[in-house]
């Protein structure tokens, strides 16, 4: 049976100072970041108005208007579930409990590259 190797613990000062200097690689695990950016940027709390007052909009004749609404909630909730690994790392640098966060919850793994 194989040992199982785990990664050693990166505290975020050296993380930080990795990731600029190229010694740190980051995996991120795609589909838990893209609920960890839904829920830590309140995306539903904003999209599911702005899509309802596109609705209602649409409902109330201003068909172009409610479509653009509906449209722009739908378009940017994509653009930021395809950018969600990117959203994450940069949380992840600017803020030491969403480090902790990401990568105590297995979103994101940070490993040396330099390390043998």
């Amino acid at each position: 049976m194989p040992v199982q190797q785990f990664a050693e613990f990166v505290s975020h000062a050296d993380f930080r100072a990795g990731l600029a200097a190229g010694r740190m690689r980051v995996v991120v695990d795609r589909k838990l970041a893209r609920r960890f950016v839904t829920q830590r940027l309140l995306l539903m709390v904003f999209l599911l108005p702005l899509i309802g007052v596109g609705i209602v909009l649409a409902l109330a004749g201003e068909l172009w208007a409610g479509g653009g609404f509906v449209a722009f909630g739908i378009v940017l909730n994509r653009v930021l579930m395809a950018q969600s690994g990117n959203i994450v790392v940069q949380l992840a640098l600017r803020d030491a409990r969403d480090y902790e966060a990401v990568t105590e919850g297995g979103v994101m793994e940070v490993r040396r590259t330099d390390a043998a």
